[in-house]
């Protein structure tokens, strides 16, 4: 009997969204490579106001906090995020889940409970999370691998491009704080040097992608970093 991976999908859902529409896909496809059964389960953000409803993911074998952002309960993603990272559960952030991952991580580990995202606070004078200086909506861009690191060993190359939807990244102002951390892996950068995909150190599998792997399954391909997450997931 195949293994079911329950993975909980943290976000908004939209049918008009094409992140959305491709991950279910790609997790099923990823699971299907892995000869194993996936369960992904939509979780509107709305429904994570209490500690109950946070508490039941931890019955998930996975977390995936998927794009399009803002979302409707922007501390209940936070809070989800923070139960992933403490809890050992596996997790995947894409797009505006790297977002929003690198704020629960400023905010719980490293102190800065002030830190603002410039798409829900404009007027922040310097936003942990910035407007891109080239919007990356509907675009394809090269990612350069870290040699040694995870994801270099997942895509076998130290080269990719990666498909992205998105108006928002990292402010580069906090890419020093970033890279002076021994707890978090920069995996890979873009032709810029800007911070693209990031993992969590001593941890099962904890990693953000600012760009959208999912995409991958609308040519009907098995995308290594969603393999992986789903790989980890079922050893749970």
């Amino acid at each position: 009997m195949k293994a079911n991976i329950r993975i909980a999908l943290i976000g908004d859902y939209s049918a008009s969204v094409t992140a959305h529409i491709a991950i279910p896909p790609a997790l099923e496809l990823a699971a299907k490579a892995l000869d194993a059964a996936v369960e992904p389960v939509w979780i509107h953000t709305s429904k994570l106001t209490r500690k109950e409803e946070l508490r039941a993911l931890r019955g998930y074998q996975g977390i995936w906090c998927v794009p399009a952002s803002p979302y409707a309960n922007t501390e209940g993603v936070i809070a989800a995020i923070s139960l992933a990272r403490t809890g050992g559960i596996p997790f995947l952030g894409t797009c505006g889940g790297f977002q929003h991952a690198i704020i629960e991580y400023f905010r719980n580990v490293i102190g800065r409970a002030d830190v603002a995202h410039a798409e829900l606070n404009p007027d922040a004078e310097n936003p942990l999370i910035s407007k891109l200086s080239c919007s990356l909506v509907e675009v394809s861009g090269t990612i350069w691998l870290t040699p040694g690191s995870l994801a270099q060993r997942l895509y076998g190359t130290d080269r990719v491009d990666e498909g992205y939807r998105c108006s928002y990244g990292l402010n580069p102002d906090f890419a020093q704080s970033v890279r002076d951390r021994d707890d978090l892996s920069i995996e890979g950068t873009d032709d810029a040097g800007d911070i693209r995909i990031l993992r969590l150190c001593h941890h099962p599998f904890f990693l953000a992608t600012l760009f959208q792997p999912e995409r991958s399954s609308l040519k009907g391909a098995v995308h290594p970093l969603i393999r992986e997450f789903v790989s980890v997931a079922a050893g749970r």
